[in-house]
Formats: C-alpha cells, structure tokens, sequence
C-alpha cells in the first residue's frame, strides 16, 4: 500500500491514531501509537525507541532501534473505540534503517529470501492450527508465602463458576469435547465471531470446532497462508481471540496444558513448497506420493527435530502437554495419517495441488516468526544434504509406536524431555539456522539464556502439588 492509499484510508474512516506493532524474542506484541497525521513522516524514518526494554532485545548501551512500518500489513483496528489503524513493523537499526539480527519479524524475511536464493523453491505455504481454551475464569499466584491457580469453565462439570449451576444440564465430564455439538459447544457463536474478525483481517480460515477438551478447547484452522505473511497473521489470530473473549467476559490461552489431566493445545503446521506454480512435495508412487525433496525436507527436521522444540516448545509448560502415550507426539519419525508421529502425511491431502504435511510438535507458547523460520531453514537443510529419514530410523512408521516393545521404542530419536535439555540441543545443534544469515549466534544465546531463566524461575520454587506429597512427611 502506498502512501497515498494509507492517507485514503486514514481520511475515508476518520482515522485518528496509528498503532504499531511489533514482536519481541519472547513471542509478545508490543505497540507504540501516534497521531493518524504523522503518516508521512513516519513511513519514511519510523519511530525510534529503546530497544534494551525489551526482553532479549539489546543491552543498555546499545537501546536505540527504530520502528519502521510495513504499508501492506495496514488494517483498521477492530477492538479501539478510537478509529485507529494497526500496522506491524520490523525492529531496524537506527542507522541503516534494516532489519536488527535479534528482530524476530527480520528473521522471518530473511528466511524467504534465503529461501528464494537456494533456487529450491520461490514460495512456501502453510497453514497453522491453533487450539486454545476459552475459561469463564483465571485466578493464579506465586510469591514467597503461596502459589496456586484457579480455572472456571461453564463446559466442565468439574470447573463450573460459582454463579453457575447447570440448569440445563449442558455441562459435561467422562467424555471427549471433539466435535461436540450446540448447546454443549456453549461458544460457538464466541468462535464464530472470532472467525469473522480474523477473516476481516484478509486471514482465510479453513474450518473451526470444538476439540478434544471439555473445558471449552477451541480449534481454529486455516487455509494455506503464504509465508512469511503467515507469521504476522498467526499473531494477529492470536490477538483477535484473546480480545473478543475479552468482551465476552472469558479469557483466551494457548498454554499447551493449562488442565492436569485434560487434552492439551498444540499448533500443528502444515508446510508445502512451490516452484513455477507446481507443489515439489508431489510425486505419484513414492510413499504417500511424496516427492524426494519432501522426503529430504522431512529428514532435515526430524534431524535436526530435538534443536527445533527450543523454538516450537519454547515453554516449561510445553513438557506437561509433550508425554508418551497421548496424541502429542515424543518420537521423532513421520508416517502416513499417524497421529503419534511428529511429522503425519495427511491421507486426505492426495493430489498434486493439496499434497503435504504436518509438523504436530508445537505449540502456541512459540514466536511464530522464529518457529516457522527454523522449521523452514530445517526442512532446506535436509534437501540441500539429501537427508534420507529412513537412514536414521527417523520412519516412515504407519503404526502406533507406543503399543511397540520398549526396546524397540527406544531406538527411536525422542524429543527434548524438557525446556532445559531443549535449550542444550539448540546449543549443540544450530549449524543449519546460521545459513543466509537468517539466525545469529547472539539472537540463539540471547534465545536459550531467556528460557533458560524461566525454567529456573520454575523449578527452583516449590510446587503446590509438592505440599500435597511431602507437607507432612
């Protein structure tokens, strides 16, 4: 969009204030806004601020950084009273006016054009999943003298609020929410709107239902999304879900195990690459008609798989949702239409246009822009080396490996077991994200020291379940 076009706009609905957004290494939005007349002035020298405030971002003495908007991102804001256009920004140098090395957005175009130039493939696609729970209400705490939590769902018959008492027998317990229909999906209308604003947003949604969970898990998908605009629109998905549950009295997470015992929130992603228009990972008579390059693509993540889930499992929480025996996957190997693998061929996606997979480690706690970019960079790898997934007992496996021998079992290649060893394969493996200067060395230590602070945040405090078992002993 021009510049011309934005002062249309801005003229045309009465627009006062621009807010611009922007992403930091822990995966949040940040925003500035400025007067709607400024446009001009800022569309050519952005907006400077202090970049050391940001987690993970800069040191003190090296803070300044400036906001430089992107026009084609530009929509009207939906939830301000104020009529406010929102722009996204890269996080630039003040001096060269590009992309800093540790600016999540920057990484994600750098990852295209390194795409572009390897001559592989001059688009990819994907399409997120994003499951999330909508809760009636949150209370949590933790200090020195208490910690604990407390979740309300009008769904669950275990979690009821105080003022609900179930007059219409609508809330459930002992059975699974997967496509369950009105009146016990209680917010399906909430979904909906939800849905009408995100496609508002240019953003095309496949289809939405309610998951497995009955404490109103909530499931919102796709379609097939050009990346890297992909990034920006999963976390303009994400912002428009928790605002209109906002407004509708509940609260959004897309915490991957916010309920003991109760299915967990992943954010699957399928991939695809194109060339000339033709989909690479077709090709009729190999397995699953997968392409060699798809078959490479696949071996470069699932070698590099155990390094990937520091950027796609970002979370210690995400360790409680990754567990053997459920639909989570812990094993590193791909299959056709196998729910227990990390990487499923989808039997439903057969022919040469729709032909793809889907990576079902992640989950919503990652940055979508670093995540998507090393699962990308990953994929690049193992083309570029001709990473055969069966050399390394990486699959393909059409069965459900957790009903195999444990012998068996453990000669598969497991995912980190938790967010600290996640961060030491990260450190042992990032070879593959160095290439094209996509990733540096400074955004993956600044990467792994963040987390690293928060699993010891975690683990060094005593847990409410922890009083339970040793209180009195």
């Amino acid at each position: 969009m021009e510049l011309k076009e934005l002062q249309h706009l801005i003229l045309a609905n009465e627009v006062k204030a621009v807010d611009l957004k922007y992403c930091g290494l822990d995966g949040k939005w940040y925003h500035i806004t400025f007067p709607a007349r400024n446009i001009a002035e800022v569309m050519e020298i952005g907006i400077p601020f202090d970049g050391s405030s940001i987690p993970g971002m800069r040191s003190v003495e090296s803070g300044d950084m400036v906001l430089m908007p992107d026009s084609k991102t530009a929509h009207l804001e939906s939830f301000y009273e104020t009529p406010t256009l929102r722009m996204i920004c890269s996080i630039c140098d003040a001096e060269t006016r590009l992309g800093v090395k540790k600016d999540p957005r920057s990484v994600a175009l750098r990852a295209h054009n390194y795409l572009l130039s390897t001559g592989i493939a001059d688009m990819s696609t994907w399409i997120p999943e994003l499951e999330f729970h909508l809760f009636d209400s949150v209370q949590y705490c933790s200090d020195s003298f208490s910690a604990g939590y407390n979740i309300t769902s009008s769904e669950c018959k275990e979690a009821l609020p105080d003022e609900n008492e179930d007059p219409g027998s609508l809330s459930l317990q002992g059975v699974k929410g997967y496509h369950i229909d009105t009146p016990f999906d209680q917010f399906y209308e909430i979904r909906q709107k939800i849905v009408e604003l995100i496609e508002e947003q240019d953003i095309k949604v496949r289809y939405h239902h309610h998951e497995v969970g009955i404490s109103a898990q909530e499931e919102i998908e796709t379609e097939l999304l050009a990346f890297p605009k992909i990034c920006d629109d999963v976390m303009i998905m994400k912002d428009i879900i928790r605002k209109t549950a906002l407004q509708y009295g509940l609260t959004a997470t897309f915490m991957p195990k916010p309920v003991f015992g109760h299915a967990g929130n992943g954010m699957h992603f399928h991939i695809m690459l194109h060339k000339n228009g033709k989909n690479l990972f077709y090709k009729k008579g190999g397995y699953a008609d997968l392409s060699e390059e798809a078959i490479w693509f696949i071996g470069g993540i699932l070698i590099h798989g155990r390094a990937l889930v520091a950027f796609t499992n970002p979370s210690t929480n995400s360790f409680k949702r990754l567990l053997p025996g459920f639909e989570a996957p812990v094993k590193l190997f791909y299959g056709l239409a196998n729910r227990s693998a990390a990487i499923r061929i989808p039997k439903y996606a057969n022919t040469p246009e729709t032909k793809r997979f889907e990576f079902r480690t992640g989950d919503g706690t990652c940055n979508p822009y670093l995540a998507m970019s090393a699962i990308l960079l990953a994929g690049l790898d193992g083309i570029k080396k001709q990473i055969d997934p069966a050399k390394y007992n990486l699959g393909p496996f059409d069965d459900n490996v957790f009903a195999w021998s444990e012998d068996k079992k453990a000669q598969l290649l497991s995912i980190p077991t938790d967010l600290k060893e996640a961060m030491q394969a990260l450190k042992e493996d990032h070879q593959f994200l160095l290439e094209g200067d996509v990733f540096n060395e400074e955004l993956i230590e600044s990467h792994i020291e963040l987390k690293l602070k928060e699993n010891e945040a975690v683990s060094a405090r005593p847990h409410p379940h922890e009083m339970l078992l040793y209180y009195n002993l």
